[in-house]
């Protein structure tokens, strides 16, 4: 991510603390810029909506940062003694659950806020929204498939060698092998984020967000075209295969690299939560 790279080099300027802390440290002014881009607030609205990130900040220091120190910490044990698929289906799931927990909780605490925004308010949001549809469709759909699978793999090669430190031919065999199977899904996945958006705006536009978004955002998966969802399960699956079969066959200096970063996510997660 560029805003994290970003992040991590002022960050390192700075000195005395470390990426991911310097990021949630200022976690707030980046979800009031968001919402400037995506609502166009006026000063009230822009009042209320800082009491409420504030406090939803709040439920996640104490409620969810604990549980991530926990996951990170037991997720480096597993790599520790050595993972086999069933340890990453667990940190998979792991992550899908928190996710879940985290935008119901930020669903629930907006949902009344945004019954609230004006016609013209939502419309600024659709337009937005259209505007993120557009850069996707560049980056993700544009070019002939043998583009698209060049690109998905080099960024797959750059978040493995970020936990991994680096990967060996055979790894990157491994990785490619797994680039040519998977489906390119890319437009059944642009299909699906264009009927949650119109999903969304539909509940805004009808003034029924208060109630009803959190358990909407936390079950993001619901009525998907079966096509999508048969991609995404195939997708998904030789995924996890990749990743069992390359935590197989890490190296001495590959494990100690990955429990490493693992363990300094749990230190950063119980020192914000601390706070």
């Amino acid at each position: 991510m560029r805003r994290a790279l970003a992040a991590f080099a002022l960050a390192l300027a700075l000195g005395g603390c470390s990426a991911i802390r310097f990021v949630y440290d200022h976690a707030d002014l980046w979800l009031r810029w968001q919402a400037e881009r995506y609502l166009d607030l006026d000063g009230a609205q822009r009042a209320e909506l800082d009491a409420r990130v504030t406090d939803f900040l709040a439920w996640h220091r104490a409620q969810a940062l604990p549980r991530y120190a926990r996951l990170a910490a037991e997720a480096g044990a597993r790599i520790e003694r050595g993972a086999d698929r069933d340890d990453i289906v667990w940190g998979y799931d792991a992550v899908r659950g928190q996710a879940q927990d985290g935008l119901r909780q930020a669903g629930a605490a907006l949902g009344d806020f945004l019954d609230r925004l004006s016609p013209a308010q939502v419309d600024h949001l659709a337009a937005r929204l259209e505007e993120d549809n557009r850069k996707y469709a560049a980056e993700w759909i544009a070019g002939s498939p043998a583009a698209r699978r060049a690109r998905r793999l080099k960024r797959l090669e750059h978040d493995l060698t970020y936990w991994l430190g680096g990967l060996s031919d055979a790894q990157r065999e491994r990785v490619r092998r797994f680039n040519d199977q998977a489906p390119l899904n890319a437009e059944l996945r642009d299909a699906e984020r264009r009927r949650l958006e119109a999903e969304l705006l539909a509940m805004l536009r009808e003034r029924r967000s208060a109630g009803a978004l959190g358990e909407w955002a936390a079950h993001w998966d619901h009525d998907r075209d079966p096509a999508f969802a048969a991609a995404n399960r195939a997708t998904t699956g030789l995924f996890l295969d990749m990743l069992a079969d390359l935590a197989r066959g890490l190296s001495a200096a590959q494990r100690a690299h990955v429990v490493a970063r693992l363990r300094g996510y749990a230190r950063d997660f119980q020192v914000l939560a601390a706070k």
